[in-house]
């Protein structure tokens, strides 16, 4: 089973623009939307299309992932710390079906609402994607 691990670090984005990268203690729409979103947005498409063209998207899991997500309002500089009870996973390609949702966030997508997912569970589903058993020990 082959593994890639891509990491976006940010190291000259953070030189140039003097951020935290997708650590936005300060300026966290600013800087979402002025760089970080439209450049996410643009790689994951060109590798969404790459793979599909090349014939790899149905053996590649691509997950978009962190390990916390942030608060669900801006702190007193604009910002948003860290989050650990509720925040987003994508899944795509090895056969994931497109378009699904799994959970619910409350209003302010601060909490659970419903169908609770959990590292577990995102761990299962990639070993299922990789041919492993999930439940192997």
């Amino acid at each position: 089973v082959r593994f890639v691990n891509v990491t976006w670090d940010c190291y000259y984005e953070r030189l140039k623009l003097q951020y935290e990268c997708w650590d936005t203690h300060k300026r966290n729409e600013g800087i979402l939307r002025g760089y970080n979103l439209p450049v996410l947005d643009a790689t994951y498409n060109a590798l969404m299309e790459d793979l599909e063209q090349s014939g790899l998207l149905d053996e590649t899991l691509v997950l978009v992932m962190s390990d916390f997500g942030r608060t669900p309002k801006h702190n007193k500089d604009a910002g948003r710390d860290h989050w650990t009870y509720c925040y987003s996973v994508l899944f795509s390609g090895a056969g994931i079906r497109g378009g699904t949702v799994h959970g619910a966030s409350d209003d302010q997508a601060a909490y659970i609402a419903a169908d609770p997912v959990n590292t577990g569970d995102v761990c299962a589903s990639i070993y299922h994607c990789l041919g492993i058993n999930p439940s192997m020990r």
